[in-house]
């Protein structure tokens, strides 16, 4: 297996020590558990015997051992295959979470209780435990037992609802944005409570849900409505939005700027059009923004893309390319900032998105491919349960 910029060995990672037993499947679960594993810690992940993770089936053709979806989430982790139907298998668990500092899961609220291994039942395993449990809405409540999943938390929590424009059709955003800002919330909340045991002796259980996150990333237009009954739409701004070019679609954002509309008409090389009593102001500005973009839009068609964009970084404003992803993936700043990880996977090449926290001393990088199903589970249930484990598995 070959790593592109990383040689630290586990030991020099700041999570160094700190065993995961991974139940959490698909993506808020999983891409949690991968940035625990990519700084150091031992993530064993617990998938049912003969089908696994279902990201593991997930878009055909490329569906099956190497599914890149599955692998995008599951690096540097041990897979155990396990049918915790079987008594002998589910103790084998037992006994794993009980020399574990962290579970982590994704069910629907119930399940695990269900299950026999709920955060009471770990506790009573293990008191310094800490129980991550990821779920749609929360465990309690009227949603509790609701089905999550991302396009129901950004249909509910009203991200969906929210467009530039209310002629513009309500639509359902095409990255999954509740399950990234959960599993990242979920990594928080374990690397809190793994601080408060260092100083306490204490494990606890860490709840996130896609709902939660999704309305905690609209806090400031939730603090406009609750505050002062008003709406706030950053997308809608009179000098923002995408114009197209004669060679491709630019984004401008007007702002942080004494006058930006000023100096946005210094870079289109028309009149000042700060001074017209229509845009003098950034409330009329929206009262007369279809006038307004009108005139940036004819103005951007007139010429290239890369001639505005020089024109517009003249001036100081905050501009881009609109580029797709295969475009951002080769983009010399992704390569510069080393976000790309290559190696050898079971058999094949894999490439796919490091982490985008960088920490001087520990860079992440590929210390295990992701792995087959159940390939480490012989290993795992030796090391941690002893033979009598390994028969019952």
């Amino acid at each position: 297996m070959s790593v592109t910029h990383n040689t630290n060995k586990t030991h020099d990672l700041p999570l160094a020590g700190v065993r995961v037993i991974d139940l959490t499947q698909v993506m808020m679960g999983p891409v949690c558990t991968q940035m625990l594993a990519d700084y150091g810690a031992d993530v064993i992940k617990v998938e049912r015997k003969g089908a696994g993770d279902l990201s593991r089936s997930t878009f055909e053709p490329v569906a099956g051992a190497d599914n890149p979806i599955f692998c995008s989430l599951n690096r540097n982790k041990r897979s155990v295959a396990l049918d915790l139907r079987d008594a002998g298998q589910m103790a084998a668990l037992k006994t794993m979470i009980a020399e574990a500092d962290v579970v982590a899961s994704n069910f629907r609220a119930g399940v695990m209780d269900r299950m026999g291994i709920g955060y009471e039942d770990c506790r009573r395993l293990n008191p310094r435990i800490i129980y991550a449990a990821g779920s749609g809405f929360g465990e309690t409540g009227p949603y509790a037992h609701k089905g999550g999943q991302d396009v129901l938390a950004q249909a509910m929590s009203g991200v969906m609802a929210r467009r530039a424009d209310d002629s513009l059709p309500i639509s359902v955003y095409p990255t999954a944005l509740a399950d990234y800002s959960a599993g990242m919330h979920m990594v928080q909340g374990v690397l809190l409570a793994l601080l408060h045991r260092e100083r306490t002796g204490e494990g606890q259980k860490v709840n996130v849900s896609l709902y939660n996150s999704m309305l905690a990333m609209q806090m400031q237009e939730a603090a406009m409505i609750m505050m002062a009954d008003s709406e706030v739409n950053w997308a809608a701004m009179p000098l923002s939005g995408v114009f197209d070019t004669q060679d491709g679609a630019l984004v401008l954002v007007g702002a942080f700027k004494p006058n930006p509309l000023r100096d946005i008409c210094a870079a289109l090389q028309i009149d000042d059009l700060s001074a017209d009593p229509r845009f003098r102001n950034l409330e009329q500005q929206f009262v007369h923004k279809a006038v307004l973009q009108g005139i940036f839009r004819d103005r951007f068609a007139a010429n290239t893309r890369d001639f505005w964009l020089a024109r517009l970084d003249e001036q100081d404003l905050l501009c881009a390319p609109v580029r797709d992803l295969r475009e951002a993936l080769v983009d010399p700043q992704t390569v510069h900032n080393q976000l790309i990880i290559e190696g050898e996977g079971e058999g094949q090449p894999v490439r796919f998105i490091g982490s985008p926290i960088e920490l001087s001393l520990a860079p992440v990088g590929l210390r295990r491919a992701p792995p087959k199903l159940g390939q480490h589970t012989e290993e795992v249930l030796q090391q941690l349960c002893g033979g009598v484990a390994t028969e019952a598995a």
